[in-house]
């Protein structure tokens, strides 16, 4: 059965995005924020393929009613989720991650 894998790095951005959305927005906001980081993953578990293709063989699906999108790739039976990108940071900053 195929898994899914936050990179440290990419869990750390949705911790911070969800700080940052409960300090500005409020804390429902907060809650939809990570519902969206949820589903979007369930997606890419069960349709690996379904996200625009990416750089570095990655895929990208967006959030539902955010700013964001999902970086991954899947690695034999692993998803491999490399960042949780704002759109407005520059293309590409996680590539490292791989």
């Amino acid at each position: 059965m195929r898994q899914i894998r936050f990179h440290p790095r990419a869990d750390a951005e949705v911790e911070a995005q969800t700080r940052y959305y409960r300090r500005e927005a409020g804390p429902e906001v907060a809650s939809r924020f990570v519902t969206a980081v949820e589903e979007t993953a369930r997606l890419a578990l069960e349709f690996p393929n379904a996200g625009s293709e990416g750089a570095a063989k990655t895929r990208r699906l967006q959030l539902k009613g955010f700013p964001h999108s999902l970086v991954y790739r899947q690695v034999e039976e692993e998803i491999v989720v490399f960042a949780v990108a704002h759109h407005s940071r520059e293309p590409g900053y996680w590539r490292a991650r791989k």
